[in-house]
């Protein structure tokens, strides 16, 4: 599918797409440790998709309660994809985040309120010059109290127009859930100077910081 991006991004995005499928070494910066000293009971994981998962993998790793982050895609045919996979848009799945948090510091609620904000659900299959399928908007519950919090949370957003238009966000139970490759995660704290980075995913990293200020991590 061709993108039609304005002439003065035209040089720029060349940049940001010679670089998309490049490895890079990542160290993760939220570690499993968190995870193993808390209270299993207190652990809850929301997968979400908003377009490019760099982009929500920044923003939620900045939120207070939640303890670990991964990319991943989810709600495909396909076992096992790779990102060219994915991204050649014949799998069906769409680029994710498992969010884990801890419910005593923040809730299923909070984690889509943030996601009403940080990107656009009113945008079929596309974020910004990001086209394909596998940028679509999603919530994938993964039981019957996700399904009605994520229903009452879309409707809330859409009835508060926080963006003009419908919004197409798909509300799935989570199915063929697989981890993205290493490079992905945490890909914006091992990549900051990458153009993809500084232009996209900190834009929207910024904007969570100025929107849910109460929100962030101390």
């Amino acid at each position: 599918m061709k993108i039609k991006i304005p002439a003065l991004l035209a040089l720029f995005t060349g940049f940001i797409a010679s670089s998309c499928g490049q490895n890079h070494h990542s160290d993760t910066t939220v570690t499993k440790q968190d995870t193993l000293n808390m209270d299993p009971s207190k652990l809850d994981t929301a997968v979400l998709a908003g377009g490019c998962f760099w982009c929500l993998d920044a923003v939620y790793r900045r939120m207070n309660g939640v303890v670990d982050v991964e990319s991943g895609y989810s709600n495909g045919k396909t076992l096992n994809p790779s990102y060219e996979d994915v991204c050649s848009g014949t799998t069906g799945h769409a680029e994710v985040v498992s969010i884990q948090f801890d419910t005593s510091v923040t809730s299923y609620a909070e984690i889509l309120q943030v996601f009403w904000r940080v990107h656009n659900p009113t945008t079929l299959n596309r974020q910004g010059n990001d086209v394909g399928t596998q940028y679509r908007s999603g919530i994938y519950y993964q039981n019957p109290e996700q399904k009605e919090i994520a229903e009452k949370s879309k409707l809330a957003a859409e009835e508060a127009k926080l963006w003009e238009g419908k919004f197409v966000t798909e509300v799935e139970m989570l199915h063929n859930y697989f981890p993205a490759e290493k490079y992905h995660q945490d890909y914006y704290a091992n990549n900051p100077n990458q153009g993809y980075c500084v232009y996209v995913v900190g834009e929207k990293v910024e904007k969570f910081k100025k929107l849910f200020a109460d929100k962030l991590k101390k």
